[in-house]
């Protein structure tokens, strides 16, 4: 039996089909992945996370969660107990009926945008200058002898916000400001010390006294402006 040349067919080709590059693909998945994230995280931390803290906050302490707002009696809002406030004149004359505060250099004075101090070092001439200023006015103002105006008297805080003074300044300021309110001094003395500020625990820091409360204790009392 004679065999012929066996034929072979030919394979079937399927037709190319357009391929998206594999690295095109992936780029694209990590994209949407990371976009994902993005939201679930906003989501979570920018708004979930402050929801539940502002909620924490105003359950366990409302007053400083809101700022710890100084209210007078009709609700409208004093200041802060947390950023000092000055007790002066358009002129920057000092108010004889109420507590002063110490000196301020964050911006004209108790500017929250722009706490800081002055940066003069102790030797310098201005700051010397300064605080012997202010220690004859002060001085002159509560009628005691310069070497008895207390350092805060005489000095701006670091961040110039400080919103307390000390006992001793207080205590200074007590006869000028019951003159001029027509106040027994005993009622301001008790009124300085039911602002007065104990140290953390007994041992943590040094009592303070709060200005702003004082004076809108003062205000609230004999109805002043």
């Amino acid at each position: 039996m004679s065999t012929g040349p066996t034929t072979v067919p030919s394979p079937v080709v399927a037709p190319a089909r357009s391929r998206r590059p594999v690295g095109t693909r992936s780029g694209l998945r990590t994209a949407a992945v990371a976009v994902r994230a993005l939201l679930l995280s906003t989501l979570v931390l920018g708004a979930g996370y402050t929801l539940v803290l502002t909620g924490i906050g105003q359950l366990l302490m409302p007053g400083r969660a809101d700022g710890s707002l100084l209210l007078r009696s009709d609700g409208t809002a004093a200041g802060s107990t947390l950023i000092g406030q000055s007790f002066t004149d358009a002129e920057g004359n000092a108010l004889p009926q109420y507590f002063q505060s110490r000196p301020s250099a964050a911006g004209d004075g108790f500017d929250a945008t722009a706490s800081g101090g002055s940066n003069q070092g102790p030797e310098d001439r201005d700051l010397v200058a300064s605080i012997e200023e202010r220690r004859a006015e002060i001085a002159e103002r509560e009628g005691v002898d310069p070497a008895a105006v207390p350092a805060d008297a005489l000095t701006a805080s670091g961040s110039g916000l400080d919103p307390q003074i000390s006992p001793a300044y207080a205590a200074l300021q007590v006869d000028r400001v019951a003159r001029e309110r027509g106040l027994d001094p005993q009622v301001v003395r008790a009124e300085v010390a039911a602002c007065t500020r104990e140290p953390l625990l007994g041992v943590i820091g040094e009592p303070v006294v709060d200005v702003a409360a004082l004076n809108l204790a003062l205000d609230e009392k004999d109805g002043g402006a």
